[in-house]
C-alpha cells in the first residue's frame, strides 16, 4: 500500500510541474498527503481527541431543576 500512495504523490508532483499556481498549490499539498500515508506507522488524518478531565456524570449531577 506504500508503494501505491508513494506513486500517487509523485504523479502529483509531476502534473503540479505544468499547472497554474492555484492547482500547483492544491496538487503538492495531496502529495504532501499520499506521502504521509505512504510512510508506515505515520499518523495520518483526524487524531482522537484527549479524554475529558471531568466524566460527564459529574459535570450534570444535579436535579436539573432551577
Amino acid at each position: 500500500m506504500e508503494e501505491f500512495y508513494s506513486g500517487f504523490a509523485q504523479r502529483a508532483r509531476d502534473l503540479a510541474e505544468k499547472a497554474d499556481p492555484f492547482t500547483r498549490r492544491r496538487l503538492l499539498d495531496l502529495a504532501k498527503r499520499y506521502d504521509a500515508k505512504s510512510r508506515p506507522g505515520s499518523p495520518v488524518g483526524r487524531s482522537i481527541p484527549p479524554a475529558r478531565a471531568t466524566p460527564p456524570t459529574v459535570l450534570f449531577s444535579g436535579s436539573g431543576e432551577i
